[in-house]
């Protein structure tokens, strides 16, 4: 258990280091970025696999695209979508936008909650239902001061939620899919990265290869960390210190200069108040198994 929350809390830790990296790799930003990250993040999923000992599983996962070719069209769809969350998550903190993405993954896991009760049918406990509320009185209150949401913010806390109901629709839950979908996005990122002039950007930022190495280091490893922990704990103690990453992500936001502006106070202040309550059910959940 020790263990688990070790790899768990690292790895939030290390995808926090990611978003932080993104802004001293300059002039290499956004796509060519996100080229270079898929690239050397392939390996450590593949890795993952090996380390997991999951090869049978990815064998038989492609035995059953063989039978069944429509999951190719599934898979594709995924890497699209994982592909675009991995692009904004570096391409936010070099473009003024960390914020507006750190406050759609706090958003993440209410939405992924009023998903799983719309299209999976699952339970809605009562504490829940109120962290939904208190989520939905704060989006409101953001669209009513500036007229607008954010696109940054909205593409990431509904955007992950249609891949992981996509994926658990077709029983795709598992590193094997994901593997497959990482490989799907490599035409493109070689394509990103070859955009990259190296000789340039070695003048602009002479210890560039060094960040590229941290990137992939830090990200790859925070990767194998967090597949490690998901299969040493309890889905719910996952899901809770799943929610330290976002905060990393916020503290960054400020480290690098950006500020909250006035018509988000209230948005945040529902946000806090939900993800607490999220937290609390998960509490409350966890030491009912235990008395159990």
């Amino acid at each position: 258990m020790i263990k688990g929350i070790f790899f768990s809390v690292t790895a939030s830790f290390g995808f926090g280091g990611v978003y932080y990296l993104s802004t001293v790799l300059r002039p290499i930003e956004g796509s060519q970025l996100f080229g270079v990250r898929t690239l050397v993040t392939l390996p450590f999923v593949l890795f993952a696999i090996v380390l997991l000992h999951k090869q049978q599983e990815f064998i038989d996962f492609l035995k059953r695209i063989k039978k069944q070719p429509h999951l190719l069209a599934v898979i594709i769809l995924g890497g699209l979508n994982m592909g675009s969350q991995m692009w904004l998550f570096l391409y936010a903190p070099v473009s003024g936008k960390a914020i507006e993405v750190s406050i759609g993954y706090l958003l993440l896991p209410l939405i992924m909650v009023l998903f799983g009760r719309l299209f999976f049918k699952e339970r809605l406990t009562t504490i829940k239902a109120v962290a939904v509320l208190f989520a939905l009185i704060g989006v409101v209150s953001k669209i009513i001061l500036t007229g607008a949401f954010s696109w940054e913010t909205a593409f990431v806390c509904l955007g992950y939620p249609i891949y992981f109901a996509l994926r658990k629709y077709f029983n795709m839950l598992h590193i094997s899919a994901f593997a497959l979908e990482m490989l799907s996005m490599v035409p493109a990122s070689l394509y990103f990265a070859s955009q990259i002039d190296f000789s340039f950007a070695e003048i602009q930022n002479p210890t560039i290869y060094w960040g590229l190495f941290l990137l992939g280091l830090v990200g790859g490893t925070a990767f194998i960390f967090y597949i490690m922990s998901s299969q040493l704990l309890p889905i719910n103690l996952l899901g809770l210190l799943g929610y330290l990453e976002p905060f990393m992500m916020l503290i960054v936001s400020f480290i690098i200069g950006e500020r909250l502006d006035e018509t988000s106070y209230i948005l945040m202040i529902c946000l806090f108040i939900s993800i607490s309550l999220l937290i609390l059910d998960g509490v409350i959940k966890n030491k009912m198994k235990v008395l159990a």
